[in-house]
């Protein structure tokens, strides 16, 4: 069979359910600016390895089961809306903060820490998101068809992480970028009081649906 067709209509659905606004592109870019490059590229590497696993989980089937169980997809909204409540929290807290941030000018002290806990919240926020089921579900119901070779899911899982490299990695890049965090210091405080809200009625729908 030829395969083409398929990979780019996975491809093209992944691109279009990445790059729409969402917590993932929302928490990379608060990260880049506020944080720095690195930073932002280690959140970028934690939404694109939780973009793979439930990527890995589709292919296998185990997504089509998740949407059945009706227990299991209530207690990821649970889980989901928690999370998005938290990052809502820490972000008022900074709205409210009246110190000033500077443009950073290389990495913190312990800054292996620091990134290790700024992948594992790009992780976290990729993995608790329904949304990000729902998009590795359609994408591959749309571009694996019944008796499709085994190397076309491995295509689509592969070629969709190298994208959300890309795409995901470019938002670090672009947000991390000195004008853009000059920019963000004189606004910090209005950006993190939208990410608030936004945060917040994300996880409180979450919690209602």
């Amino acid at each position: 069979m030829d395969i083409l067709p398929y990979l780019l209509v996975a491809y093209g659905t992944y691109v279009v359910g990445t790059a729409s606004p969402g917590p993932a592109n929302l928490a990379i870019m608060a990260t880049s600016m506020e944080a720095g490059r690195t930073a932002g590229v280690a959140t970028a590497f934690g939404v694109v390895s939780g973009s793979v696993m439930w990527g890995t989980v589709a292919a296998l089937g185990l997504g089509a089961l998740l949407e059945a169980s009706a227990t299991a997809l209530v207690v990821m909204k649970i889980l989901g809306g928690l999370y998005l409540l938290w990052l809502a929290w820490r972000a008022a807290r900074g709205a409210l903060s009246k110190t000033p941030i500077e443009v950073p000018s290389g990495p913190p002290k312990g800054a292996s820490l620091t990134l290790r806990a700024h992948y594992l919240r790009g992780l976290g926020i990729h993995l608790v998101n329904p949304k990000a089921v729902f998009v590795w579900m359609a994408i591959i119901t749309l571009g694996l068809p019944v008796g499709a070779p085994p190397v076309l899911a491995a295509l689509i899982v592969c070629g969709c992480a190298v994208l959300g490299v890309l795409i995901f990695v470019t938002y670090a890049l672009v947000f991390s970028s000195e004008p853009v965090v000059r920019v963000y210091a004189g606004l910090r405080r209005w950006i993190s009081a939208v990410i608030a809200l936004f945060f917040g009625a994300a996880g409180t729908r979450l919690l209602l649906s």
